[in-house]
């Protein structure tokens, strides 16, 4: 394999994941429907299984301790932050590239929930034929 392959594998492994992380950070802040659920709501459902946990045969009792375990892993989850703002900078910095390098559209990002503005940003445009 020559140097030069192996810095363009680099390329396409850096600018692949700059592509997953932003695409997967806007997967995991797609707004959901009804209402927001907060850290005080979990913890009360967090109570009710608990109390409920002490009447339980022993298949609710399976479902009951699921469900704790669940409702923890989102109350845990609550606190983290995602830096959508770094995030961004870097897909925009490499998304050109890679949308022609792999023949990807402006549409078929759009599809996937990139905004706009920020494929504007980064150099794609609607009339281009990715």
């Amino acid at each position: 394999m020559t140097a030069d392959h192996k810095a363009k594998l680099q390329v396409g492994r850096t600018e692949g994941k700059a592509v997953r992380e932003y695409l997967e950070a806007l997967r995991a802040n797609k707004p959901k429907r009804g209402r927001k659920r907060t850290a005080e709501s979990v913890a009360a459902q967090l109570a009710s299984v608990d109390a409920e946990l002490v009447d339980a045969d022993p298949v609710k009792e399976l479902q009951l301790v699921q469900k704790r375990m669940d409702l923890e892993a989102e109350l845990a989850s609550m606190g983290d932050t995602i830096d959508m703002a770094a995030l961004e900078a870097s897909f925009v910095a490499v998304a050109k590239s890679y949308s022609e390098r792999n023949g990807i559209s402006y549409a078929a990002w759009r599809q996937v929930g990139v905004e706009a503005a920020v494929l504007k940003s980064a150099g794609i445009s609607r009339a281009a034929n990715n």
